[in-house]
């Protein structure tokens, strides 16, 4: 492939793709479509569904997820940590964290930012749903907000 003498096909690319966690666009050099929108496909992963809303693999990466009412009732929560950067935005309900060895509940426009290597869950507040997206980046990424403001 190196040489040019050989074109790859998906059966090659693909892998590739992942393998480098780029878009395959991106790596075949394709033109840009001019077209910014994302076509979330949602999922369900251990009773919530999940909505990715970015395609930038090995970037920040961000969903919204729905936690239906009463999935983790009864429930005992297990703090997992791992590599990589979190940020929590309460949509809709309340959202139960536990972070190390505290505990809160976020409502509606709360925001929560931490290091995933703090080890971390969270689940639902109370007896209802709760809507949030939810930011993922790579480690040692960070929000970087430009503000400006007025002078009186």
């Amino acid at each position: 492939m190196e040489s040019g003498h050989r074109k790859p096909g998906l059966e090659l690319l693909l892998p590739l793709a992942r393998a480098y966690q780029v878009p395959l666009d991106q790596l075949v050099g394709a033109p840009a479509s001019g077209d910014p929108r994302v076509y979330p496909r949602p999922f369900g992963h251990n009773g919530m569904t999940v909505i990715p809303l970015t395609r930038n693999p090995g970037g920040l990466q961000v969903h919204k997820q729905i936690l239906p009412a009463g999935l983790t009732d009864h429930m005992e929560p297990e703090p997992r940590s791992h590599e990589g950067y979190h940020w929590l935005y309460v949509l809709n309900g309340r959202l139960r964290i536990i972070l190390g060895e505290e505990d809160f509940v976020l409502t509606a426009g709360e925001v929560a930012e931490f290091d995933t290597h703090l080890p971390h869950w969270f689940g639902n507040a109370d007896a209802h749903s709760v809507e949030f997206l939810s930011i993922l980046g790579p480690q040692g990424e960070r929000f970087h907000i430009k503000a400006h403001y007025r002078r009186d």
